[in-house]
């Protein structure tokens, strides 16, 4: 390394004053230590402090080489100039300044690099007055990357008898090296033997830079199945240390069996014959170990099943019992079991008595029962028609008559599953002599003589009865229908009335005889004239005097005319006839007549056949 000129002089110059001034000192203050962050800026201060007032001083500063205890120059000041080394690593990096207004110097760094975590050394000669050297260590830090955890996919058994490797954690390029921790939910993990185990990996990269590997071997435990590992890288920051943690990862852990629970899991609730019924099995291990199912009274004979489950099909009371599921673990080869007890309910079909049909005489009474074998209780309901008529497995059925006769159907219910009925009957008979309505009176009608008239008439009785017709009174009747239904026949006869009728109908089986009267009055025909009107009278009476007031004035008028001509002679005494021939028998004939007091004119009329002459009249 190159000195100027004047270095020589100040050295000997200072040699000789140390040798003079043994005695004189400086105190020297500088930083243990100075942190900083890659590509910052970093000051180091030097202070110092003289015990004598020198008459000149240099300052200069020194860094250790990394590669050997060596120290390399790189800066050199004193009263007359300043000046920066060349060739170092620090060339056109650094800068020394002042410091305020204490007597000392501060070393700038401009970016900081990995390469500049070094020792610095200041170094004061105050010539007569003393020298004297400090040092400061400066720390480069950078923050690795977030860690970056893996675990392992494949499931690690609770019987491995050492640990398992189950996952890494990798935290890249920080500086210093960072440090890893795992951690097992919140708790950290330390090594322990036969336990735990950790292997770290460390790389310095070329760019300086640490990459920091880890693994963790791990003695699982079924507990662990569903806990979360993590790792926490922590490193250095000027000042602090700090930490970043990973995500949480969750192992797959397999471990034995060791409870088996078996289950019905279709049809929910009770269980009746012809259901399809799922069983399922279901143990604590992982993975699933296989199964097998048996009935306990056959555990020999394994079942057919879809791996955990049993299916059976249209299940009678025959299927009723306990079932049981086996596991056999791989691993342990222990055999774990589990079981259920299946109940299969029924409803026998309905059994009547009497069966189908029963024959009962009228006034009889019976007691009919219905009865359906079942598991579960049951409900009975009677039903004649549609129509509810009794409830319980007993029917009774008292003073029978016709309306007795017929179908009872009872049906059979369980109120706790629904799904089960049954239904059976039976059929009334009521046997007796024949019956008919209002049979013991007699039915009066009346109907206009020459109609026809209907009369049915329908008789109740078992056997079924024959019915026949007596009629007095008209020939002109017939038989127009008969039918029978399953308790009665029905007869139609039509009747002509031509006066009155008596009708009998008579209704017989082996039983008796039944007859019911019909009395039929004829009313006669009558032939309707107009009835006669006052009104229409007055008005005829009217009509005729107003025709003969008319006449006469018109016979009137010819008198007078034939008077004025004279063609008839005029007297107050005796009696004047004017007679005219009339050839036909039919004519008017005028008569005047006079005397003292008035004069009196009569208009008679003729009619055909009259024996009187004209001279008569």
């Amino acid at each position: 390394m190159a000195f100027p000129k004047n270095s020589f002089i100040l050295l000997f110059v200072l040699i000789c004053s140390l040798s003079l001034n043994a005695w004189a000192k400086v105190d020297m203050t500088m930083e243990e230590s100075v942190e900083v962050y890659l590509g910052d800026s970093a000051g180091i201060p030097c202070q110092y402090v003289f015990s004598e007032q020198p008459r000149a001083f240099m300052i200069q500063w020194f860094v250790r080489n990394p590669s050997s205890s060596s120290r390399e120059r790189i800066y050199y000041g004193d009263n007359a100039q300043q000046i920066v080394d060349d060739g170092t690593d620090f060339t056109g990096r650094i800068t020394v300044s002042n410091i305020g207004d204490k007597e000392g110097v501060l070393l700038t760094i401009q970016d900081v690099q990995l390469t500049d975590e070094r020792e610095f050394f200041c170094q004061v000669n105050g010539m007569a007055a003393g020298n004297g050297e400090g040092k400061t260590h400066l720390r480069v830090f950078d923050p690795p990357m977030a860690p970056v955890i893996e675990g392992v996919h494949a499931g690690i058994s609770v019987t491995n008898e050492l640990p398992s490797r189950i996952a890494s954690c990798e935290a890249r390029n920080g500086f210093p090296r960072p440090n890893i921790t795992w951690y097992r939910g919140i708790s950290p993990l330390t090594p322990t033997h036969g336990q735990i185990n950790v292997v770290i990996l460390v790389t310095r990269e070329s760019s300086g830079f640490y990459t920091v590997q880890s693994e963790l071997q791990y003695k699982v435990a079924k507990e662990d199945k569903d806990v979360l590992f993590s790792c926490e890288v922590s490193y250095y920051v000027p000042g602090a240390v700090r930490t970043a943690e990973s995500k949480g990862i969750n192992i797959t852990v397999h471990y034995p069996t060791t409870v088996v629970e078996l289950w019905k899991e279709s049809p929910q609730g009770l269980v009746k014959e012809g259901d399809t019924v799922e069983i399922r099995c279901q143990g604590d291990g992982n993975p699933p170990p296989p199964f097998t199912f048996n009935r306990q009274q056959e555990q020999e004979t394994a079942l057919e099943a879809s791996d955990d489950t049993l299916v059976l099909r249209e299940v009678t009371r025959g299927d009723s019992g306990v079932y049981q599921c086996r596991s056999l673990d791989l691993d342990t080869y222990e055999e774990v079991m589990g079981d259920v007890q299946l109940i299969v309910h029924y409803l026998d079909p309905a059994l009547v008595v009497p069966k189908d049909s029963e024959i009962m005489f009228k006034g009889e009474s019976l007691t009919a029962t219905c009865n359906a074998l079942s598991s579960l209780e049951t409900f009975t309901v009677w039903f004649k028609n549609g129509l509810q008529v009794g409830t319980g497995h007993m029917l009774f059925l008292q003073d029978a008559t016709y309306d007795t006769a017929g179908e009872y159907v009872c049906e059979v219910t369980v109120p706790s599953l629904p799904g089960l009925h049954t239904s059976g009957s039976v059929h009334i008979i009521v046997q007796g002599a024949p019956q008919m309505k209002d049979a013991d009176r007699e039915v009066e009608m009346e109907e206009g003589a020459g109609k026809w008239m209907n009369l049915s008439c329908e008789a109740h009785a078992h056997p079924l009865p024959t019915i026949s017709w007596t009629v007095t009174g008209s020939q002109s009747w017939r038989e127009v229908l008969t039918s029978a239904t399953e308790h009665s026949t029905i007869s139609l006869v039509s009747i002509k009335v031509t006066s009155d009728i008596t009708a009998f109908c008579n209704a017989t089986n082996e039983m008796g005889t039944e007859a019911k009267t019909f009395s039929i009055s004829a009313i006669p025909m009558v032939t309707a004239t107009a009835p006669y009107s006052p009104a229409e009278g007055n008005g005829v009476i009217i009509v005729v005097v107003i025709i003969c007031v008319l006449l006469l004035a018109v016979l009137g008028s010819v008198l007078y005319f034939l008077h004025k001509k004279g063609k008839i002679p005029c007297g107050r005494s005796g009696k004047q006839e004017i007679t005219k021939e009339n050839p036909n028998k039919d004519g008017i004939v005028v008569e005047m007549k006079t005397d003292t007091k008035a004069e009196e004119a009569v208009l008679l009329k003729g009619v055909n056949g009259d024996k009187n002459g004209p001279n008569d009249q």
